[in-house]
């Protein structure tokens, strides 16, 4: 039987869905009680639709976006996501690798199954690549000032502190499998190796160093003064949120819901994503996450206030499927995708795509104007 013809990112995630082991394919995929959250993430940008201009020459479209004093090929970058090691023996590296050869940055987790150290290491071998570290609010205070003091040396540009995760979410499917990493993989990051992860659950190892106390007072301004690193807050749904990260002087937010794997019944991160844009005014750099499983999707994202997106997912099932070659390929599906929606909506830049790009389906009637 000849191999499955990989075209999509749906097609990727079926192909990959089968090779995974049922625990690793639950966790990646998954999300919290009911999956509400985790489907109308992608569900959502299908009541969007793409006004194109026609008889537009976009013989030389521009694609590339400018972020931490460099051009990405595009406007999207891969999420820090853990536990890689589940989706292929190389784990992050081949995923640093990956985005380096694609010309955009990457997120690292602090759940991550290699340092960070190897993991910028890894990419800057295949040329120019940017890292930022993800980062939890922790109770050892010492721990996590040697997490943010080693991304800095590494070379990462940004702290995304993760500031929608006081407890993890209900997660019926973890606790169903009893769900545990495979023996074997470290979380270096944290400090905790294999065996030490081994004895209690996933829910319990995150509890034990995670603080539920963190707050906007007790986490910016001590980052501010152990690091020069920009300092994103990634699970941003809110307006009000925006503003805080506004006063605190933050330097960028994500609009994230955590993929889905914290309060369900959360909205999709499309749909707070205009209201967060306009109460930035551009005070503030917007990134979004979530769902985005198509080039139309990274193009409708920017229309409605985003400056880039960063997907994860995707890059789980690239590694699933094919290690590096398979993000490689999830990247330039995503890549193509885009420039050519772009060139078929009529924007030759991405400052041409804007709300008069999109309008939105009405269950009783014509299509709406944004």
């Amino acid at each position: 039987m000849a191999a499955e013809k990989i075209l999509s990112i749906a097609d990727l995630e079926r192909t990959a869905s089968k090779i995974l082991p049922t625990a690793s394919r639950d966790f990646f995929n998954s999300g919290a009680t009911n999956q509400v959250t985790v489907h109308e993430n992608s569900s959502a940008y299908q009541k969007y639709r793409i006004l194109p201009r026609v008889l537009k020459d976009v013989s030389q479209v521009n694609t590339k976006v400018s972020l931490f004093d460099r051009d990405l090929a595009f406007p999207l970058c891969v999420s820090p996501v853990g536990l890689q090691g589940m989706a292929h023996a190389d784990g992050e590296l081949a995923t640093s690798r990956a985005c380096a050869k694609a010309g955009i940055n990457m997120g690292i987790s602090s759940y991550a199954n290699h340092s960070v150290e190897q993991i910028t290491a890894a990419g800057k071998e295949i040329g120019p690549i940017y890292h930022v570290m993800q980062l939890y609010s922790m109770t050892d205070r010492e721990k996590e000032a040697r997490i943010v003091h080693r991304a800095e040396a590494a070379g990462c540009k940004a702290i995304f502190l993760t500031a929608d995760s006081p407890v993890l979410g209900v997660r019926y499917n973890e606790w169903r499998n009893g769900f545990l990493p495979p023996a074997g993989l470290d979380n270096p990051m944290i400090e905790k190796s294999s065996e030490q992860i081994q004895m209690m659950s996933h829910d319990d190892g995150f509890s034990s160093f995670n603080s539920d106390s963190h707050s906007w007072m007790r986490e910016i301004p001590w980052l501010r003064s152990i690091t020069n690193m920009e300092i994103w807050i990634k699970g941003v749904l809110t307006p009000e949120d925006v503003e805080t990260a506004i006063e605190y002087g933050c330097d960028g937010v994500i609009i994230s819901n955590h993929g889905g794997r914290q309060l369900d019944e959360t909205p999709a991160t499309i749909d707070v994503l205009p209201a967060c844009a306009k109460a930035a005014r551009g005070r503030i750099r917007i990134h979004i996450d979530g769902g985005i499983r198509t080039g139309s999707d990274i193009f409708k994202a920017l229309a409605l206030g985003a400056e880039c997106c960063w997907v994860g997912r995707p890059m789980l099932w690239g590694l699933a499927y094919n290690g590096q070659k398979g993000v490689e390929l999830m990247l330039d599906i995503l890549y193509q995708e885009f420039k050519r929606c772009m060139q078929l909506a009529g924007c030759k830049s991405i400052s041409e795509i804007s709300t008069s790009s999109l309008g939105v389906v009405r269950s009783d009637g014509p299509l709406a104007r944004l």
